[in-house]
């Protein structure tokens, strides 16, 4: 039996909260062999507005190509490279609108991805090994953000919360959106273990905090209350 087809329209609206447990949903195959995505969120075909985990098994490419709307990838698991370099786990990368590479895995990786989402004004190519940055203190006791990149309203950052941190109520009005990496997550709404994905709309409201400690990826500013689903 032919696997099912990756779904054209999965969260595809931004003014809508998502909350996904990446972990339990199928992998899906790609054109090329060995590499496989989950899709959090997408708006397209195989060539597509989205945000995925993808699945690199080892030895495994994906054929030349460009980027019409940008890419930004943080790595979770593994090794992966193209003909730039090599970007172990925790390394943060941007390649803006416009840009090719040629991607493959030597050893097999998995990473968190979102494509066709810049603005083309934005050209600053970013690879941060996050492993090797140093955080700095956040806006309250037990918090600590490492900047990864900005432009206009957009802000990406990984912060940690160490066990206990709370964070009081406030507004997001550009919308926020999260990965939890390591430990878990809360607000008022739930808890968030590891592989969780959220996406809260612009002009949505949260008390945010860790009982037990974590690491979340988090891009905010984006998701403006104008902004509309784009097929691509």
């Amino acid at each position: 039996m032919a696997p099912a087809p990756i779904p054209t329209q999965l969260h595809a609206d931004p003014a809508l909260r998502v909350v996904v447990d990446s972990a339990s949903l199928p992998w899906y195959p790609s054109p090329l062999a060995g590499v496989e995505r989950r899709p959090l969120e997408r708006d397209g075909g195989e060539v597509a507005r989205a945000t995925s985990v993808v699945r690199y098994a080892s030895g495994s490419h994906f054929s030349p190509h460009g980027h019409d709307g940008g890419e930004e990838f943080l790595v979770l698991e593994g090794v992966f490279s193209d003909e730039y370099g090599d970007y172990g786990p925790g390394t943060y990368v941007r390649n803006p609108v416009g840009s090719a590479h040629a991607p493959y895995s030597a050893a097999g990786c998995t990473i968190l991805v979102k494509l066709r989402q810049m603005d083309p004004a934005d050209q600053m190519r970013v690879v941060i090994d996050t492993g090797r940055a140093s955080f700095v203190p956040g806006l309250v006791p037990g918090l600590s953000v490492l900047p990864l990149h900005g432009f206009g309203l957009e802000h990406v950052a990984l912060v940690r919360w160490e066990p206990g941190t709370r964070f009081p109520l406030h507004a997001h009005p550009g919308g926020e959106e999260i990965f939890v990496l390591e430990g878990v997550f809360e607000d008022e709404q739930g808890a968030y273990p590891a592989g969780t994905w959220l996406r809260n709309p612009a002009g949505s409201r949260h008390a945010p905090f860790s009982g037990s400690g974590c690491l979340i990826w988090v891009k905010t500013g984006h998701l403006d209350p104008g902004m509309a689903p784009t097929a691509g």
